[in-house]
């Protein structure tokens, strides 16, 4: 079993990059997409619905923004958008979809880097979905939550660390979060599982050369409940074409898609 998540920072713009060639090659069973960027009545064709796959969508209000979405090779048998908060649920923010005792969620946290006051809705979002999260996990179900949480957890997931510990998506506070994440909440990097090496990016700045000194972040995670870890099989960040200013984060499991 495949799965892809991408931050496509609009998905018209990946798929003028080429994004939509490359998935047809992939054998993903199922792909999580994060600031889709696009509205209902602005999808067609592939934007619409992928060769081969179903489709679903949570957008946000305002065009142009946020968005996130789901294609998968079976039809999910039940798909519900949005965390049941007002606020975070216009902006298009997480979109769940059921396939038999497995659930896949696309999910965008907000970044807090244009300021204190999305700083602190920041923080709202992610109290928030420690909450939703708690409940998931005694649900008895299996998790994948996918998607840009806008946050690296470790020195080991950013190449500037002393640099950046003010910034966000690196600050103590957001940190700490990522450890109740992977300690009292139970849930498990994926990528982690079987890869613990440096220098192991899905996001780099558009300032400077960050891409080609390979100066980034690690923020794009597929987060998973504790008894999908010996699933775990291979995870790799794809790298040779750029279709966003994240890469593709490829994770396989053991198992198959089951409706």
């Amino acid at each position: 079993m495949r799965i892809i998540t991408l931050n496509a920072n609009g998905i018209r713009s990946a798929e003028l990059k080429g994004f939509y060639d490359w998935l047809r090659g992939t054998g993903a069973d199922v792909v999580c997409m994060q600031e889709t960027k696009c509205q209902e009545h602005q999808r067609s064709g592939e934007l619409l619905q992928p060769a081969g796959y179903y489709a679903c969508y949570h957008d946000a209000e305002k065009k142009g923004y946020s968005g996130v979405g789901i294609y998968s090779r079976i039809e999910p048998t039940r798909v519900i958008a949005g965390m049941g908060f007002e606020d975070v649920d216009r902006e298009g923010r997480y979109l769940r979809a059921d396939f038999g005792a497995l659930s896949v969620i696309s999910l965008y946290v907000p970044s807090g880097s244009s300021g204190e006051e999305r700083q602190e809705v920041k923080y709202s979002f992610l109290d928030r979905l420690a909450s939703l999260l708690a409940e998931l996990r005694a649900d008895g179900r299996d998790y994948i939550l996918c998607g840009d949480w806008n946050i690296a957890h470790t020195k080991l997931d950013i190449k500037n660390w002393r640099g950046n510990q003010k910034n966000s998506g690196f600050l103590p506070q957001e940190r700490e979060w990522m450890d109740r994440l992977f300690g009292e909440l139970g849930f498990v990097d994926a990528f982690r599982v079987v890869n613990e090496e440096a220098d192991q990016y899905t996001w780099w700045s558009n300032r400077g050369q960050a891409w080609a000194k390979n100066i980034g972040w690690r923020i794009d995670y597929q987060v998973i409940t504790p008894g999908l870890r010996a699933r775990v099989q291979t995870a790799s960040i794809y790298k040779d074409q750029r279709f966003s200013d994240h890469a593709p984060l490829i994770i396989d499991y053991d198992g198959e898609l089951m409706p």
